[in-house]
């Protein structure tokens, strides 16, 4: 959902039409968010709750 959110707001990210230049900036904004957030969410918060609970990799 993350990569279609991103593939849906590259148009408005992209475009030259008029009042393109108040929505370019937030459709900036929200695609950097979730290409931040995607790694974050998949590989530190996991390594980050195993670590606070104890779990051991059997």
């Amino acid at each position: 959902t993350t990569i279609a959110a991103i593939l849906a707001l590259l148009p408005l990210a992209f475009a030259l039409g008029q009042g393109s230049a108040m929505q370019q900036p937030l459709a900036v904004a929200i695609i950097s968010g979730l290409i931040v957030q995607l790694p974050l969410v998949l590989l530190v918060l996991p390594a980050l709750l195993g670590m606070l609970l104890g779990v051991r990799r059997v």
